[in-house]
């Protein structure tokens, strides 16, 4: 990988993109195993730069010049523990997230060129905006108004406020916390995106604790937070997802640079490509274990020396992720909460009378509610909340979604929605960054050859062998970049790009039927071993049926069993509904060139994880 040249994989452009697509998306998932994305170095130095400038440099010096403690941004030594400094970087990290400068953002999540999308999208009337709920009056439509921007706007003014403002007895002035709480509440009603961009489940309770508790209860409640975050998103990694994360997002680190490395993260590379050894540890020891154990050692350590030891651990933990680069490029969250272990653990330990037993009980009860509500009917009923609030955050078990187009020229029809500021991203490649069209689309393609390193994948390209004709010939993308085109953001979450969305699009754009099909499915839930999918038509969205052509299930073990490329034919699919008068078009027969995989799933994973 070169400073400016990035990896490409070692094909021919021209003949590569006429191959089955099978065989295309093997040949994809085996170069990302070595080289990742194959991102030249140029880019995650882009990234490291926002970093280190303009999310600390300029963050610190705001939170501490503007703070009234007579203190340099450059004395940490000083200003590390002073309460209204965290309360300023807290609310900082939420206004980069706000903004759309944070996460979900450039190159690694799909935004090419320009960049940035969130702001561009979400300051603009008549782009597209996602309601969460059809019953809460006033929130109808799917375009942004000029209400919709002012409260956008309002919001980020309002954080903006709070961070320059003088201390008040050492802390920010309550007064000015409110107005960003009620303003991302009412833009909660009515934009879903906007309010999960804004990564309100993680810092909208740290502000409301800021706003309402006095000092202590307010440190104990954040700790609490934390902890919670934490732990949920150590218990949604239970299972056999979050394997078939750690795999590629090693193999994309551009801290792991050692292709011999890189390969013993599988089983047995070239051939088998599920996760190793190496990756079930670093998931469930490296993982599981430590976000589940480290906080609640954080939350009940009375010793000094234990919970400094801890404090490093996580420090490290957080500091290893932003390292990997995932494609989420969730780096000022991580050094936001590394920053918030050093202040909260550190800085004010329980022996110090910041423990669990000093926070008022009534106050404990609430601050349990608010954390743990979400996350535990997320998990339960993953259908009616977003993975970000149930504390799932890349645990690899989340809703997803594949599309297909039947053609280039039809994949095109998107860039009619206006105003949009992006274009579809094939085209951001092509006619923003002069790619060749070839190599603009191999690399398009890589995502979806990243896409069958997930789970969630088998099932899916199994739903398109069997309801996409001639499935070589179509144009398939990774729904997760399409939809950050489209909105703005888009963190993981197939809830974003569910019906409502589709439904948005097919209103302004018009698809035939038969020429823009949609495989998803939602995420497991904790008690069950199955997930269930859908099959949409984005032609017949306005059908009786809402464009469903099938539903049904498939079996987690069975799918997470299988290689990436499929080379057995599909997972079972168990249908639950098809449309009447509806019969599966597909007709896919898997190449020869990569019928050399493992033997057929018997439905058991072959190696469990830890």
């Amino acid at each position: 990988m070169g400073f400016k040249e990035p990896d490409f994989p070692p094909v021919d452009p021209e003949t590569f993109l006429q191959k089955p697509l099978m065989e295309r998306t093997k040949t994809l998932a085996l170069h990302w195993c070595e080289y990742g994305f194959g991102t030249p170095k140029m880019v995650h130095t882009i990234y490291i730069f926002k970093l280190l400038f303009f999310y600390i440099g300029i963050g610190v010096t705001l939170a501490v010049l503007t703070s009234d403690i007579g203190m340099k941004p450059w004395e940490v030594d000083q200003w590390w523990d002073q309460p209204i400094v965290f309360q300023k970087l807290v609310m900082w990290t939420m206004l980069l997230e706000a903004i759309g400068v944070a996460g979900s953002w450039g190159p690694l999540s799909g935004t090419f060129k320009p960049m940035t999308a969130g702001i561009r999208f979400w300051a603009k009337v008549g782009t597209l905006r996602v309601r969460p709920w059809k019953r809460v009056p006033f929130t109808a439509g799917d375009s942004r108004t000029i209400v919709d921007v002012v409260l956008y706007l309002a919001f980020l003014a309002s954080l903006l406020v709070a961070i320059c403002s003088p201390e008040d007895g050492g802390l920010v002035n309550e007064a000015l916390l409110i107005p960003p709480l009620v303003l991302i509440g009412l833009i909660g009603l009515r934009d879903t995106v906007v309010f999960l961009a804004a990564r309100t489940e993680q810092y909208a309770p740290w502000i409301f604790f800021f706003a309402l508790f006095d000092f202590v209860d307010m440190i104990v409640a954040v700790k609490i937070a934390i902890c919670i975050i934490w732990i949920g998103a150590g218990i949604s990694k239970f299972g056999h997802h979050f394997g078939c994360v750690v795999a590629p997002m090693m193999s994309n680190s551009p801290a792991l640079p050692s292709k011999k490395i890189k390969r013993m993260m599988y089983r047995d590379f070239p051939t088998d490509i599920r996760p190793g050894k190496i990756s079930n540890f670093l998931a469930h020891g490296g993982g599981t274990a430590v976000e589940l154990a480290l906080p609640l050692i954080l939350l009940f350590s009375t010793n000094r020396e234990l919970t400094i030891a801890t404090v490093v651990g996580m420090v490290i933990f957080h500091l290893f992720i932003v390292s990997a680069f995932p494609l989420a490029v969730p780096l000022e969250w991580n050094i936001m909460f590394a920053y918030a272990t050093v202040f909260l653990f550190a800085g004010y330990p329980a022996q110090d009378g910041f423990g669990v037993g000093d926070i008022n009980g009534g106050l404990l009860l609430l601050v349990l509610v608010m954390g743990l509500t979400f996350p535990i009917l997320g998990n339960l009923r993953p259908d009616l909340v977003s993975f970000l609030p149930s504390m799932r955050q890349y645990a690899g078990n989340w809703a997803s979604a594949q599309w297909a187009f039947k053609s280039r020229e039809v994949e095109a029809k998107l860039n009619k929605l206006t105003p949009r500021p992006h274009l579809n991203q094939i085209d951001q490649l092509t006619q923003g960054m002069g790619y060749p069209d070839a190599i603009a689309e191999i690399t398009m393609q890589q995502t979806i050859g990243w896409r069958t390193m997930h789970s969630q994948a088998r099932g899916l390209y199994s739903l398109f062998m069997h309801h996409v004709p001639d499935l070589d010939t179509w144009t398939v993308r990774e729904a997760e970049f399409a939809c950050n085109s489209i909105v703005g953001f888009n963190f993981g979450d197939g809830h974003f790009h569910d019906e409502r969305l589709l439904t948005a699009i097919q209103k302004r754009v018009q698809f035939e039927p038969g020429e823009f099909i949609v495989v998803w499915v939602e995420s497991q839930p904790i008690h069950k071993p199955t997930q269930t999918y859908k099959v949409i038509d984005v032609g017949l969205l306005d059908t009786p049926e809402g464009g469903i052509l099938e539903r049904g299930w498939w079996s987690v073990p069975e799918a997470v069993n299988e290689q990436p490329w499929l080379p057995n034919g599909p997972i079972t699919l168990n249908v639950t509904w098809t449309k009447e008068g509806y019969v599966r078009p597909g007709n896919y027969r898997v190449p020869d060139s990569i019928r050399n995989g493992v033997p057929k799933s018997t439905g058991q994973p072959a190696e469990q994880p830890a």
